[in-house]
């Protein structure tokens, strides 16, 4: 008898069974944070997919470009990808051709427009990148609170039913003191996995907007060495 007496009381707070004996508000902080963490994972796995790629693919991108030697051609076969350094060598290539296009070049106006023109896109291929960084970020900020309020609820309510019940056993007040307690831990599974991929994803975008300036500053004292050219 009493190994059954365990058994039971094991399954009656098991995480199912507290999900399903909690109050409705309890229950929806519950599923709000498991949907939550669902969620975090989902970017987790997509941003770092798409971080991986964009590190390896822009490392191959500028080795093959500073191994040309016909950069037009190269613009050429290169300039659709979607790789945030072909994007800077693109913007790059096209304010060049529009400022030297004309009979009269200025030359300071032109390296004034170039650094912007690579700067700006840049800027934009790191932002476009990081777009969902932000969503890591309120998700681990804001989980652990949302499961705070389950827990101040879940025990509010347990101390209700001590009050009906007129009764302070453990039997009483162990359920309750359970399911508000489960909502605080979902609230740290869903906070935990974002706040270290969000530091994680924004120290390699970090990088990787580092990596590009160095690209672009190269490209851009490459352009500028050929403005000094005599013509």
């Amino acid at each position: 008898m009493p190994a059954l007496t365990l058994a039971t009381d094991a399954a009656t707070i098991s995480p199912l069974a507290l999900f399903l004996q909690a109050d409705i508000v309890v229950k929806g902080v519950m599923a709000g944070l498991l949907l939550a963490s669902i969620w975090t994972w989902a970017i987790i796995i997509g941003f770092g997919v798409s971080l991986g790629r964009a590190r390896k693919g822009c490392a191959k991108f500028e080795n093959d470009f500073w191994q040309t030697e016909d950069i037009d051609r190269f613009y050429e076969t290169r300039a659709k990808s979607d790789l945030p350094s072909a994007k800077v060598m693109a913007a790059g290539v096209a304010e060049w051709r529009r400022s030297t296009a004309a009979k009269t070049i200025d030359r300071d106006g032109t390296r004034d427009r170039l650094a912007t023109a690579m700067s700006s896109a840049s800027a934009a291929e790191i932002d476009r990148l990081s777009d969902r960084l932000n969503i890591l970020a309120t998700i681990g900020s804001v989980a652990p609170f949302v499961g705070l309020f389950g827990t101040v609820w879940g025990i509010m309510r347990a101390f209700t039913s001590i009050a009906a019940e007129q009764n302070s056993s453990l039997a009483v007040v162990a359920p309750g003191i359970a399911e508000a307690l489960f909502a605080t831990a979902i609230g740290l599974f869903a906070a935990i996995p974002a706040v270290i991929a969000y530091n994680r994803f924004s120290h390699g975008i970090n990088r990787l907007e580092a990596r590009l300036n160095r690209f672009a500053d190269a490209f851009y004292a490459t352009l500028s060495r050929e403005l000094e050219a005599p013509r």
